[in-house]
């Protein structure tokens, strides 16, 4: 009975292990934040091609992840240079002054298998304001390089950018949509503990 104690306490010890919170850092190389927004009768897209941040996960406790994340402003990329530099101006994301936009959770519900509500604070341009992302899983298994352990994520959400006063110039209302909507793919790493290498051999004589 004695032995069967310590065999059950070193399994609880050994999953309890497994199970521990991992914090995946956001990789910028392969991450970025797109959306789409009207003009006139169609929609043109745009991204951000710099993503940073971390999320922390745990399969086991899904209520128990969070995730922060800055967006670099000046990583816009639209396709045209002078439509750009417009919407870094002041009436716009105001890049300048604002050159972040950024999103610290609040709370992690898990819906499906590999599916999440993620509720947080977004802020842009000096206004924060609570927002609900729809997150999917993708994977986590073996990363590039010894020890990486890498994750795919995918989240979208609709915007109104009159909320963050992101409105352009007052002759742009009726040209510009207000909705704005967002998908953001990520691929997230973190780096395994590595083994010591073994002492080399003595040498004799």
């Amino acid at each position: 009975m004695k032995r069967f104690l310590l065999l059950l306490a070193s399994l609880s010890l050994a999953v309890a292990a497994s199970a521990e919170v991992q914090t995946f850092k956001i990789d910028p190389v392969h991450s970025s934040a797109g959306f789409s927004l009207r003009h006139l009768f169609s929609k043109f897209p745009g991204s951000f091609t710099k993503v940073t941040g971390s999320i922390v996960y745990d399969d086991a406790n899904p209520a128990a992840g969070s995730v922060e994340a800055s967006i670099d402003l000046a990583s816009l990329n639209t396709a045209n240079e002078k439509r750009e530099a417009d919407l870094k101006e002041p009436s716009f994301f105001d890049a300048v002054k604002f050159p972040t936009i950024t999103f610290k959770s609040k709370s992690w519900t898990k819906t499906g298998a590999d599916t999440f509500d993620v509720k947080g604070d977004l802020t842009m341009k000096g206004v924060t304001k609570e927002v609900s992302l729809k997150v999917t899983l993708l994977g986590i298994g073996a990363g590039m390089g010894p020890g990486v352990v890498a994750s795919g994520w995918e989240a979208s959400t609709i915007l109104h950018k009159s909320d963050y006063g992101v409105t352009g110039p007052a002759g742009l209302g009726k040209v510009l949509g207000d909705e704005v909507i967002v998908s953001i793919a990520v691929e997230a790493k973190y780096k395994k503990d590595q083994p010591a290498p073994a002492a080399a051999p003595a040498k004799q004589g």
